[in-house]
């Protein structure tokens, strides 16, 4: 039974998981930035604070949520999780290294997972030294406000496990979890990054303005954001990452950035977190 989780990242994604899995677990936030955790917290505070204004949940229900969440600066203080989900700097070292350091600090029973949302699962688990106990849990941003959780098993990974850890975010959390082969994309950004790469290509080479693609999409299509827009909320950089993971696993054109988006990356013109992208948001 999952009754401890540790997050280790108190970053976008860190901190929305955290906030998601105390509403059924203790909680351990880890970044070795006391910063950086410190401003996870006040995320989950605001992210609290508009579910209660929404109705989602209650005043005493926040405050609970709050309360289970401990913040620390060292991944010492994960000894007693019984799953450990990592949402650390997509860098397949980093998390190699993680992993391979938390099997001397947890117990030989607990899960790990990772957050990636391309890179492949068996070889974060090398780093680990029970590659049976790791799989792989892609949340979407925000995860708060999603609900969907992408359960990646790898070919070693224990099935009781993988039906456990399920368990636990559909009966104890009321998440909505769907699982997928441990594959370039998964299933979400396999079928997602093609089309929005699309999307930067008919701009790029001058089939319709950035607006009428969007439009189109939203108004044609009934999705709730246009591609480019989506875009700069993943963050360009993010994009050109992931899209060159699907390439290289698969070699499908389709998959391949667009010097346009590059382009934008070498400039700077990341999406929101730069205040620039395929718009301007400096503007509001």
């Amino acid at each position: 039974m999952i009754r401890t989780v540790g997050v280790v990242g108190a970053g976008q994604m860190g901190s929305g998981i955290a906030e998601v899995c105390a509403a059924g677990a203790d909680v351990v936030l880890v970044d070795l930035d006391r910063a950086a955790v410190d401003a996870g917290l006040q995320r989950i505070r605001r992210s609290l604070d508009g579910a209660v204004r929404r109705g989602r949940v209650t005043e005493e229900e926040a405050a609970a949520r709050l309360g289970r969440i401990a913040p620390a600066t060292d991944v010492t203080a994960l000894a007693g999780a019984n799953l450990v989900i990592e949402a650390v700097v997509e860098s397949l070292q980093v998390k190699q290294d993680l992993f391979g350091r938390l099997g001397d600090i947890v117990a030989p029973t607990a899960v790990l997972a990772s957050n990636t949302s391309s890179l492949p699962i068996a070889a974060i688990g090398r780093g680990s030294t029970h590659p049976e106990r790791v799989l792989g849990l892609h949340f979407f941003n925000p995860p708060p406000a999603l609900d969907l959780v992408e359960l990646t098993p790898t070919l070693v990974t224990d099935p009781a496990l993988a039906d456990a850890v399920q368990g636990f975010f559909t009966d104890g959390l009321g998440r909505t979890v769907i699982r997928s082969q441990d594959r370039a994309g998964f299933i979400v950004n396999a079928l997602l990054v093609p089309y929005l790469l699309s999307a930067v290509r008919m701009l790029e080479n001058g089939i319709a303005t950035r607006e009428d693609i969007d439009t189109g999409m939203q108004r044609g299509c009934g999705h709730p954001m246009g591609p480019l827009r989506l875009l700069d909320l993943i963050g360009l950089d993010t994009m050109v990452f992931v899209a060159d993971g699907l390439y290289a696993e698969w070699r499908d054109p389709a998959a391949s950035a667009p010097a346009m988006l590059r382009r934008m990356v070498d400039a700077g013109l990341l999406g929101r977190k730069s205040g620039r992208g395929f718009y301007d948001y400096t503007e509001h």
